[in-house]
């Protein structure tokens, strides 16, 4: 009895870690250092002398968001599509557009293109990467899209005021966490370019990543795989922070417009330095836009669930011997 008691322990454990089944998994990566020293403040589009700096821990999408993952944010949430997450020129554009849509409004399904899985997904609006939060905040599946880690109203949106909800647990990155990730060193100094280094980021193909390397400046006239640049990660291990596309963060600009970084695949080498950030309407939708997401770092409280459980398992094997 003793020990299907301990059988049922260790089962019960490891299914509360795994949680559950979810179809997006986001690769993380941890930015700590919390407290960081600023950078320069016209770095930012704020302007505010906390350019940079961050005082907590937090995680951030090593990638940015793919075809694949977007597809199946679609087939969750936009059967009928009511709130315009999938923009038609995902199929119509041949280059640059990575998502197929299938069928009539009330059962639309969506497919990413063979071999643009692992492209980062264009044709996103702020309004689409904050929704893609909310659906990750609430546990994916049919998790509600309009609220969450943002509150999305017809008044918030056509005046520009959506911000981030005290408790959010997966979210777009802020202007100075998107930073912080992209031109931080945790040795405490700031590089000028997304790749640990202050020398001017190279445009090449993937195949001639050396480091410090970047698909910008029409070298690919392509998205590029996400991570394809492996060699030329920021010093926290994020990969894509400068070229491929821009990224969406939560910055408001002037009252109207929201802030996106990192440059593009034909923006110039300089459009991926620490000192450029551009800004845009929030419904804008274009070749070069895409974003990534943030997250809180989880409490440690299941991942000693892991030692426990091995512990149960090795008396059960002690008292078999």
């Amino acid at each position: 009895m003793r020990h299907r008691l301990l059988a049922w322990l260790l089962a019960a454990s490891l299914t509360a870690l795994a949680g559950p089944a979810t179809a997006v998994a986001i690769d993380w990566v941890t930015v700590g250092d919390p407290g960081n020293a600023p950078d320069t403040a016209s770095n930012c589009a704020s302007g505010a002398p906390d350019c940079g700096s961050v005082g907590y821990a937090y995680r951030i999408s090593k990638y940015e968001v793919t075809n694949a993952q977007y597809a199946e944010f679609l087939n969750a949430k936009a059967a009928s599509d009511p709130s315009g997450l999938y923009d038609p020129l995902m199929d119509a554009d041949a280059t640059f557009g990575g998502i197929t849509q299938s069928g009539a409004s009330g059962s639309y399904s969506y497919a990413a293109k063979v071999g643009f899985e692992n492209e980062p997904v264009a044709f996103v609006s702020l309004w689409d990467a904050l929704r893609f939060a909310n659906w990750l905040h609430n546990g994916q599946g049919n998790g509600d899209t309009e609220t969450g880690a943002y509150t999305l109203t017809v008044d918030g949106i056509a005046n520009n005021t959506i911000a981030r909800n005290p408790g959010a647990t997966v979210f777009l990155p802020s202007e100075n966490e998107w930073y912080k990730a992209a031109y931080h060193d945790p040795g405490g100094a700031y590089f000028d370019y997304p790749t640990g280094t202050d020398a001017q980021t190279g445009c090449v193909a993937p195949a001639s990543d050396a480091g410090n390397s970047a698909n910008c400046n029409g070298a690919v006239f392509a998205l590029a795989d996400v991570g394809a640049y492996g060699l030329s990660a920021s010093p926290y291990g994020t990969c894509d922070q400068g070229g491929n596309v821009f990224e969406w963060n939560e910055q408001i600009v002037s009252g109207t417009l929201r802030s996106f970084r990192g440059g593009g695949w034909s923006t110039d080498a300089s459009g991926l330095a620490a000192s450029f950030w551009d800004a845009d309407d929030p419904s804008y939708e274009d070749v070069d836009v895409g974003f990534r997401v943030a997250s809180v770092v989880p409490e440690p409280t299941q991942a000693l669930l892991v030692p426990t459980g091995g512990l149960v398992l090795a008396g059960i094997r002690r008292r078999r011997r």
